[in-house]
């Protein structure tokens, strides 16, 4: 396939299961590739393929250069050696979003939890988009400061399913390794909000014609229901899922019922 002329990061990648389908699985900001266990258990008939991001698991820190986001891209792409079905989870879900766009001949299929692509909404819902600024601002405020400790805790209590006191019970080293994860995150802006890329621009996101699926907790934030619903419009074959009972983290507290919803969806997607 046509990769762009770029040098993209090597990334740390591991994969769950031995089954005949190969899934790319994309994790959140401040988890890795082991989130995907659980969902691998509870889907023995596919193998997943787990890269971790920079800055993120084994994978090596982002040096500073170019846009976070198409790092990612670049990064996991050298991934996608074979057409496959991707799936990612809030973050790692927009860059599964633009490899369905950059690379549709190698997606089979794509399905995007929880995305934080808030630019599908800044001109539709821009009260919402406020919104959820006014509630990062504690947040930025920690990263400007350089305190990623309290950032990370700020972060995970915010996009954690609202388990504000689940921080003391973290060991230290998950909090040092979130602390060093969530430094990405004012770097991700750029793409998801400013749209850098132009994922949002007119017959953009119509490109991605393979069986698509959007997935949220019923208990999520308003601006991700929002964001499913205009990217689900606007995909040539989407359907757009709720998990009654869960929050931002589902694939990880509801793994089981994400995967009846996958494997729906690649009975319809060509194996």
């Amino acid at each position: 396939m046509n990769r762009p002329d770029r040098v993209a990061q090597p990334l740390f990648c591991r994969s769950f299961g031995d089954g005949a389908r190969d899934v790319l699985a994309l994790h959140c900001t401040m988890a890795h590739s082991g989130a995907w266990r659980g969902l691998s258990q509870a889907l023995p008939e596919v193998t997943i393929h787990a890269p971790d991001m920079p800055n993120h698991g084994k994978s090596g820190d982002w040096d500073g250069s170019g846009d976070f986001q198409q790092r990612v891209v670049d990064g996991v792409a050298a991934h996608l050696v074979r057409p496959m079905d991707v799936v990612g989870h809030s973050f790692g879900a927009t860059v599964a979003l633009r490899l369905a766009l950059d690379y549709p001949q190698m997606v089979r299929s794509v399905t995007l939890i929880e995305p934080v692509y808030f630019a599908f909404v800044r001109d539709s819902h821009p009260e919402a988009l406020a919104a959820q600024q006014a509630v990062s601002e504690p947040f930025n405020a920690a990263v400007e400061a350089g305190d990623f400790l309290l950032a990370a805790r700020l972060f995970n209590a915010g996009w954690g399913d609202g388990d504000a006191d689940g921080w003391d019970r973290v060991p230290e080293a998950s909090r040092l390794a979130m602390a060093r994860g969530v430094q990405i995150v004012p770097a991700c802006a750029p793409a998801i909000i400013g749209d850098r890329h132009g994922v949002t621009a007119p017959g953009a996101v119509e490109r991605a014609a393979m069986p698509a699926m959007l997935v949220r907790g019923s208990e999520t934030s308003r601006i991700i229901a929002l964001t499913n619903d205009a990217i689900a419009a606007r995909l040539p074959d989407a359907r757009n899922d709720v998990v009654p009972g869960a929050g931002h983290m589902v694939p990880l507290t509801h793994p089981g019922e994400v995967a009846v919803l996958l494997r729906d969806l690649f009975a319809a997607a060509s194996f």
